[in-house]
């Protein structure tokens, strides 16, 4: 595997079989919360990025906004030469999945969209709960208690406990806010509408930040052509919680497409 250091954010390049996966990691995540998915799917050429202002890339300037996150998305499939691949994007990562895959780019086979940031904000989404979720990572203490009481329904390893908490505090503070103060607000559902591949949303039963309901409601009616598969048991980390089921649904949608 090896790793990338540019003007763009960091990532990781494994060489292997198409089409490539493009691993996007959620609010609080780094290219490494794909490692467990990552080798249960061994054969597949991948990329996994560290978004800009996040883990290895936090010292990159912003903006931090979707719309940046999808152009760096972009700028690192063309760098390491990749013309044939599927997005797998998870919460954060997803929402900004359904904004590259809405503007059709040349090589895109399809998405997966893991715990996503729905097409349509959920209701929930008041001004009050973004100023409240934009100090989450404030503090050890904070992030802790979001990772154990908010994003996860099951116990974590002491190695991926520790991990998600370096992680959510690893970022720049204007990147590590603008998720919860702008972007889980954003209403991409006009891009969505324009998604032309195959789709697959996943989501976790016991999912607290992207509940499955939610999902169904706020995200699946804008896609053309989805299937919905619910992940018995997991909450909203579902990378980290149900690794073996996730890398079966991506194994099975990839030798599915057309």
């Amino acid at each position: 595997m090896s790793t990338t250091q540019s003007a763009l954010p960091s990532y990781n390049h494994r060489a292997g079989a198409g089409p490539a996966l493009v691993f996007l990691h959620y609010w609080g995540g780094s290219a490494r919360t794909w490692d467990v998915v990552l080798g249960l799917l061994p054969l597949h050429e991948a990329v996994s990025i560290d978004f800009r202002g996040w883990g290895r890339s936090r010292g990159l300037p912003g903006p931090f906004g979707l719309e940046q996150l999808a152009e760096d998305t972009l700028a690192i499939i063309d760098e390491a030469g990749i013309d044939d691949y599927v997005l797998v994007g998870h919460s954060m990562g997803g929402k900004v999945a359904q904004l590259i895959a809405a503007t059709r780019p040349a090589g895109l086979r399809g998405i997966v969209l893991v715990g996503s940031g729905p097409a349509v904000p959920a209701a929930e989404i008041t001004p009050e709960y973004q100023e409240q979720l934009s100090h989450a990572y404030d503090t050890e203490e904070s992030a802790a208690g979001a990772r154990d009481h908010v994003l996860t329904s099951t116990p974590l390893s002491e190695r991926l406990a520790a991990q998600v908490l370096e992680d959510s505090r690893a970022s720049a503070d204007d990147a590590r806010t603008e998720w919860p103060l702008r972007g889980i607000a954003e209403d991409v559902s006009d891009r969505t509408r324009m998604i032309d591949v195959p789709s697959l949303v996943v989501a976790g039963e016991r999912d607290r930040v992207e509940p499955a309901a939610v999902l169904e409601r706020n995200l699946m009616p804008y896609l053309a052509a989805a299937d919905f598969v619910v992940l018995p048991g997991t909450g909203h980390l579902i990378p980290l919680e149900a690794p073996e089921a996730l890398a079966a649904a991506i194994a099975a949608f990839v030798a599915d497409l057309p």
